[in-house]
């Protein structure tokens, strides 16, 4: 779920690959599919070659299925010309861990559908744009994103390892996969020392987590050096569709560089598998909190049943839901977006039925840079100065009585 640059300023900001990061490949070698489970699986020996290499989160980033061939070659069914055509526009990678979590290669499949191109994604309603936040205009030095006063969030790579079709940054993604250059980087470091009010900064992308440990350690390092920052957090999706790439390595990595936090992206309970939880687990066990930013989408998780058992499954995990989004108004996502009324429905059916710690947020991240902006049921009835009417969990209206302050009391 980044969030980034429009493509002309993003471009400026980051320089080619480099030579320590895994190059592409067309090659698609679906790794085995994983219990759809939240225990870590037991280990098992001995490890054939395959599947030491399918482990390795390198192999996956090479071995993406990124052309529609790659993709007839896995799923021989599929509808090629809608995919291509969308693909011509939007690229297409997905990884071969994450292909192999769908069972059935169609638009009925929730995973299918989170990662392969759909002729819908060329609807385009003229209320649709490229970059419907405007982080452009809130955009001071290439790359870097501040809008809120103690908050900036700063891009580091334009590659992802599988491309959400629901992507807020279409315009972006894929389109030229590379990592900030050092002198990006010390610009982006500069502003960040010339604002002492920013004390938190998001490194997103792309995906922070498809760059090498060195790599994305010296973000984290120029970052931590900033003496007014106190926060740093991560948005990633590599829990969800690259678990391979939690190593022992990048977390050691990582672990020096708080306090750390980390924001990653769940939308269905298919994603919940035993490699995902084995993810989280050695991310929360290095004393990094997750939380989870699930995105509202049509025929995915547009049911309170199936919200339900992501956000129970989340916290059996020990990943904290944190926001329920609303599908943004970004060109290519039409067809996952889902009036404004059903996330107020799944709302008020998690509330009493699920703890408060499995509850994320109901927001829309407005247009025209105009933030975020919570939405949630309207349990007050009515308010006067002596009681306010509120509405419980069963509809029924209870008073709560305001305070009472004697003539010449405190307050």
């Amino acid at each position: 779920m980044s969030r980034t640059a429009s493509t002309s300023d993003s471009d400026a900001s980051l320089s080619s690959s480099s030579s320590d990061e895994p190059p592409s490949s067309s090659t698609s070698d679906p790794s085995t599919p994983p219990a759809a489970a939240v225990a870590a699986p037991a280990a098992r020996f001995p490890l054939s070659a395959g599947e030491c290499r399918r482990r390795d989160w390198r192999w996956q980033l090479r071995n993406r299925i990124r052309t529609v061939e790659d993709l007839r070659a896995r799923f021989p069914g599929i509808d090629a010309a809608g995919v291509a055509e969308a693909a011509r526009k939007f690229p297409l990678a997905v990884t071969p861990y994450y292909a192999s979590l769908i069972r059935t290669p169609d638009a009925s499949d929730p995973i299918f559908r989170m990662a392969v191109p759909d002729a819908r994604e060329l609807l385009d309603p003229p209320f649709l744009s490229d970059d419907p936040l405007a982080e452009d205009a809130d955009m001071p030095v290439p790359g870097l994103v501040h809008r809120y006063a103690d908050r900036a969030l700063l891009l580091v790579t334009t590659t992802c390892a599988t491309y959400c079709r629901h992507c807020t940054r279409k315009r972006l993604a894929g389109a030229k996969e590379s990592t900030i250059s050092p002198a990006r980087l010390a610009q982006a470091v500069a502003y960040l020392r010339s604002q002492p009010r920013v004390r938190d900064v998001i490194i997103s992308g792309g995906d922070p987590l498809t760059m090498s440990s060195e790599s994305l350690g010296r973000v984290l390092a120029a970052v931590r050096a900033v003496p007014t920052v106190e926060i740093i957090r991560i948005g990633t999706r590599a829990p969800v569709v690259l678990p391979q790439r939690i190593t022992d390595e990048l977390v050691g990595m990582l672990r020096r560089h708080h306090p750390l936090w980390m924001n990653t992206h769940f939308n269905h309970p298919r994603e919940l598998t035993c490699e995902a939880a084995e993810a989280c687990a050695r991310l929360v066990d290095a004393g990094i909190p997750l939380g989870n930013q699930s995105v509202l989408l049509r025929g995915i998780n547009d049911r309170p049943e199936v919200m339900e058992e992501l956000v129970r499954g989340l916290v059996r995990m020990r990943v904290r839901p944190y926001y329920l989004f609303q599908c943004d108004l970004v060109r290519g996502v039409e067809h996952f977006r889902t009036p404004l009324a059903r996330g107020i429905e799944i709302m008020k059916y998690l509330r009493g039925r699920v703890g408060g710690l499995a509850i994320p947020l109901f927001a829309v991240d407005a247009p025209h840079g105009g933030g975020k902006v919570p939405i949630m049921p309207d349990y007050v009835v009515s308010v006067s100065p002596t009681r306010t009417v509120l509405r419980n969990l069963e509809g029924m209206p209870v008073s709560y009585p305001e305070p009472y302050a004697p003539s010449g009391g405190c307050g």
